[in-house]
């Protein structure tokens, strides 16, 4: 297993400062944001430099009910190449459902949602990572995700899923002890129990990040200073074996250079103060779980598969679940509803931040209004087609919905709607009724 050291996510917003950080080992980019062919000049001089950088998907949906697309496969690939990465990562997570597998309407979450602890959704699972295993040029390392919902009638712990799955396909894990935290404040998870339980050799390295805590539901945000709950942790998890890697996260509200420097510092010292408890047992006597320097054991994998009746029903509970949450359909029996409503707000409000970095003259069109005005959008009208087809849907329905008036703001959507959307494979019945409806208003 490459050994990383300490690194930082790598963002366009915090390039420069990335650049200059000293005692940066790695960096991690997400895969979808950039491409082969254009890397940022920025992450060009980081590899002359011969700074790692490792692409980590958000799109997969290894978790989902689908076999993996194998086009997404494909660009993943053509990044871990681009960039000369050793490993990938990506996510324990569905993020899309419905479609043929359960005749029902195709459906996007713009996020990373929970799959059920259950034997079933481990058998899919398996599979799909044997899959994207396959596809791929390097070793595929995969993450535990943060969870604001809990799936009725599960029958594995966090630590006993995470450890069958390493176990059957031989994937490496990434492990985010800011998600342990996450998972430990909404659903009273015993972070030390999940770590006892994982297969610690087979750990890639490790994500730490911050969030909030609101109406008792941890955020995971990803904006926030890191809390000491998770960098403690850190050091527990340190204190059983020696991490490959550990990357500090930050995605929003960016800081200073110099407080996230002192973040990295103060992860640096959770990692060395676990050596220490470490160090202290070993020569008491106890016995470790894995190898000192991270290493794994050759593992003998046993043959994986999921029936189609097994992806079926899985597909079926994971698009009553999305439906739940992005279309306003009953919530499905056994789930939370309290935790569904929170969960539905913050998918409407990441797609609501999301749209506004992908197309950033909506909020500059629409000024303080924007938000409450796509807020609206999303609790009818599901995503369904990624992020810059949703803008379009945005600005489309604000132009045929009357909500605006005629006057400067009207004229400047209307005309930031023409220009984009005329290459987009719609009905040409469609596309001829809108265009009326636009040249008539």
């Amino acid at each position: 297993m490459t050994r990383l050291g300490t690194g930082i996510g790598w963002r366009p917003e915090i390039a420069d400062a990335v650049e200059r950080m000293p005692g940066v080992d790695w960096v991690e980019v997400v895969a979808e944001n950039v491409c082969p062919g254009h890397l940022p000049d920025s992450l060009l001089r980081l590899r002359e430099r011969g700074v790692t950088v490792v692409p980590h998907g958000v799109s997969l949906g290894l978790g989902g009910a689908d076999r993996p697309d194998a086009g997404r496969l494909t660009a993943l690939a053509e990044r871990a190449e681009a960039l000369g990465s050793p490993l990938v990562t990506e996510h324990i997570a569905f993020v899309r459902a419905g479609g043929p597998l359960t005749a029902s309407p195709a459906l996007e979450a713009g996020h990373l949602l929970p799959v059920p602890r259950t034997r079933d959704a481990l058998d899919v699972l398996c599979e799909n990572v044997r899959i994207a295993q396959e596809a791929l040029p390097v070793p595929l390392a995969v993450e535990n995700i943060a969870a604001l919902i809990a799936w009725p009638g599960e029958e594995l712990t966090e630590g006993q899923f995470l450890y069958e799955l390493a176990d059957r396909t031989g994937v490496r894990l990434l492990i985010d002890v800011a998600n342990l935290h996450t998972n430990h404040v909404n659903r009273g998870e015993d972070p030390a129990k999940a770590l006892a339980e994982l297969p610690l050799e087979a750990i890639a390295y490790v994500h730490v990040a911050g969030g909030f805590e609101r109406d008792g539901v941890w955020h995971d945000s990803h904006a926030h200073p890191v809390p000491r709950p998770v960098l403690d942790i850190l050091t527990d998890l340190a204190s059983r074996v020696s991490p490959p890697g550990v990357l500090l996260e930050r995605d929003e509200n960016f800081p200073e250079p110099a407080d996230l420097e002192r973040e990295l510092a103060s992860i640096r010292d959770a990692v060395r103060e676990g050596a220490r408890i470490r160090t202290v047992s070993e020569t008491s006597g106890a016995s470790g779980t894995a190898d000192s320097d991270g290493t794994a054991p050759v593992r003998s994998h046993v043959p994986v598969g999921a029936p189609e009746a097994v992806r079926q029903r899985l597909g079926l509970a994971q698009a009553a679940l999305l439906s739940a949450l992005v279309a306003g359909t009953p919530a499905p029996e056994g789930f939370d509803r309290v935790r569904l409503g929170v969960q539905a707000r913050s998918l409407a409000a990441k797609r609501a931040d999301v749209v506004a970095k992908v197309a950033p003259e909506l909020p500059s069109i629409l000024g303080s209004g924007y938000r409450s005005a796509f807020l609206a959008y999303a609790q009818g009208h599901p995503m369904r087609g990624g992020y810059r087809q949703d803008a379009l849907d945005f600005a489309e329905r604000l132009l045929l919905g009357g909500q605006l008036e005629e006057g400067r703001v009207r004229r400047e959507l209307r005309r930031w709607w023409l220009d984009r959307s005329g290459p987009a494979p719609r009905p040409r019945s469609r596309w001829a009724r809108v265009g009326r409806a636009l040249a008539r208003r």
